[in-house]
């Protein structure tokens, strides 16, 4: 297959997920949701067994913390898990509760490499709160889609009261056109980046693309 065709192949994918996420019902939209996800999980520049790791590091994570502090009313921490670097966020109660929740994840939670403590001591989000992150979050992946040189399914995207975090496996050029396109969606008052950063080389290995056609 041509490099064209290929790349031609890759839009019409991404195509595919965004119509699969717009407000699809019924039997026919959750058998399109499906094939999304299996999509979402090819097109991933994590290795299968990376993202098998990272939904169980997430699940016994969120776990722990449920157990220990957000069923307690002491806190509403979210943790999020890419390429084993984790993201804890959202909201607790005091200082205290806040270094507790990432010894609790540190102890606790195995073969994690870092940890990036973004949890604000502050009253938990209302409802109207957490509805417009949501909504921040959909536009900023949505931007990402739209920007024909940035890979939208490398990056994910959290929203904690407007503050936008962004984790994947990038280049530092794909790195900073994406904190671009997440700072001019109106409504984000910060973008944090929390990416692992990839050479061109290494881009190319995992894409295939190393290759001689």
């Amino acid at each position: 297959m041509s490099q064209h065709a290929a790349s031609a192949g890759r839009r019409f994918i991404l195509s595919m997920l965004v119509v699969s996420t717009l407000g699809l019902t019924g039997c026919f939209g959750l058998a399109v949701t499906g094939a999304a996800v299996g999509t979402m999980a090819v097109l991933d520049r994590r290795s299968l067994g990376a993202q098998t790791e990272d939904q169980s590091i997430e699940l016994r994570g969120l776990r722990e913390l449920n157990e220990a502090i957000n069923n307690g009313g002491t806190g509403s921490i979210s943790m999020t898990s890419f390429n084993r670097r984790v993201l804890l966020s959202g909201q607790a109660d005091t200082a205290e509760t806040r270094q507790k929740a990432e010894e609790i994840v540190r102890t606790r939670v195995p073969n994690i490499k870092d940890i990036f403590n973004e949890v604000e001591v502050v009253g938990s989000a209302d409802f109207l709160t957490r509805s417009k992150d949501t909504s921040l979050t959909a536009r900023v992946k949505a931007g990402l889609v739209r920007e024909r040189n940035t890979s939208a399914n490398a990056i994910k995207v959290v929203t904690e009261r407007s503050t936008v975090y962004l984790m994947g496996l990038v280049t530092r050029e794909e790195g900073e056109r994406a904190a671009i396109i997440s700072s001019r969606v109106s409504g984000v008052t910060r973008v944090v980046t929390l990416f692992e950063h990839i050479t061109d080389e290494e881009l190319k290995k995992i894409l295939g693309t190393d290759k001689p056609r």
